[in-house]
């Protein structure tokens, strides 16, 4: 093989490993909160949908929530979503969620209950 064509070959090999499935987090970065949908509640209030947004969700991704992982929903890429009980949301306080995924934590975004 030719210093070109091996050239050529590694850049293509490494463009596919860079590529590789978003969607499972091979490749990519540490997932990253950028949005806690809503980003408050009341305390005492209702069980709620919490939708996460930002970047390198896989679909294994789990959101955490004060550091115990949640019944989560992958819905894309930059979006997850996780079911936040009445029983959650009982004290107020403010409190720290992130997201799993691909073996990497994500940064922490603090949710607040008033």
């Amino acid at each position: 093989m030719t210093r070109i064509n091996l050239a050529v070959l590694l850049c293509l090999l490494s463009l596919s490993a860079a590529c590789g499935s978003y969607n499972n987090n091979m490749g990519a970065g540490a997932p990253v909160v950028m949005t806690l949908t809503p980003n408050a509640t009341p305390a005492g209030g209702q069980a709620f949908t919490l939708t996460v947004t930002g970047s390198h969700f896989g679909t294994d991704s789990v959101v955490y929530w004060n550091g115990a992982p949640q019944a989560s929903t992958y819905a894309t890429g930059s979006s997850v979503s996780a079911q936040i009980t009445a029983a959650d949301i009982m004290n107020s306080g403010m409190v720290p969620v992130y997201v799993r995924s691909g073996g990497k934590n994500s940064n922490m975004i603090d949710f607040t209950v008033q």
